[in-house]
């Protein structure tokens, strides 16, 4: 029983980091697949994946509360992955991404 409570405990940071993390996508043709990511709790991610046949530039715009929103941007080529990170100065409580792509 000790051990149960003991790994229980253990376990209890790695729930705490959970935040909702909302993803409007807008692909307008590009083949790109979406992951999101939650690395810290003030850092949040997007993996992005083009599986087309075609270049795809894509722009994320994240809102976290009062915070400015900031924009990342990436151009992906066919087969290519790659990350959109974006690190806040608060705690992130909900996450919004607005995600726009297009062929290139």
């Amino acid at each position: 029983m000790k051990i149960f409570c003991c790994a229980l405990i253990a376990c209890l940071p790695l729930v705490a980091f959970a935040y909702p993390i909302e993803v409007e996508k807008q692909l307008n043709g590009a083949e790109v697949s979406v992951t999101t990511q939650e690395v810290d709790h003030n850092m949040g991610a997007l993996l992005l994946y083009n599986y087309g046949q075609t270049e795809a530039e894509c722009s994320g715009v994240f809102r976290n509360g009062p915070e400015a929103p900031r924009t990342r941007k990436v151009v992906l080529v066919p087969g290519q992955s790659s990350n959109l990170t974006m690190k806040f100065a608060r705690s992130i409580i909900k996450l919004r991404v607005q995600l726009t792509c297009g062929l290139k």
